[in-house]
């Protein structure tokens, strides 16, 4: 049995939405996927800063749910970039299953704390943050911020949150300088 090689997340998008969007990635034989299995699901959640370490075991269907949530959220930005209607029930139902425990508890200092604990470690719960993030951009964010990178062969969305609004690529050192270099030799090649 091989392992499936798992590539490296890009976490360039400017919300947590779109760097979950954007885990797959690439176009043609060069498509890339960050949720291959379980495993992958479970890394890719933690190098996003949404996992603590207690969570040592993937749950069981973590991978699919993920790509359905992924699936979801790009067809929603879509059909709200649009000004069309979108389905929000796999957002939402994840919202439901893996609403997070509210509690009021004392901490060291023997003052009381309110927070906020994840429910379980069930695959809703652990893709909550990341439902709640694509809520929040639906229903908060300026979807006109959201751009595709410009790059004929990236896939890549990201939160233009510049001073200028007019941000090109998903990043000025992959996709902006490769774009730069191939307009350079174009102009050249064409004198």
């Amino acid at each position: 049995m091989t392992v499936p090689t798992v590539p490296t997340p890009h976490f360039i998008g400017n919300h947590p939405a779109l760097d979950f969007i954007n885990s797959a990635y690439g176009t043609g034989d060069n498509s890339c996927d960050c949720l291959v299995d379980d495993a992958s699901a479970l890394a890719w959640l933690r190098a996003a800063g949404q996992l603590s370490s207690e969570v040592k075991t993937p749950p069981a269907g973590l991978a699919e749910l993920a790509r359905s949530l992924r699936q979801a959220a790009s067809l929603l930005i879509e059909s709200a970039k649009s000004g069309r209607p979108g389905d929000p029930a796999v957002v939402n139902d994840i919202l439901a299953k893996g609403q997070p425990r509210r509690l009021l508890a004392l901490d060291g200092a023997g003052k009381f704390v309110f927070m906020e604990q994840r429910r379980d470690a069930s695959a809703a719960s652990l893709l909550e943050p990341i439902a709640t993030a694509v809520a929040r951009l639906l229903a908060e964010g300026n979807l006109a911020q959201v751009r595709q990178c410009e790059a004929h062969d990236c896939t890549l969305q990201f939160l233009d949150i510049t001073k200028s609004g007019r941000r090109r690529w998903c990043s000025m050192a992959v996709c902006g300088n490769r774009m730069k270099v191939a307009a350079f030799r174009s102009r050249k090649d064409a004198h």
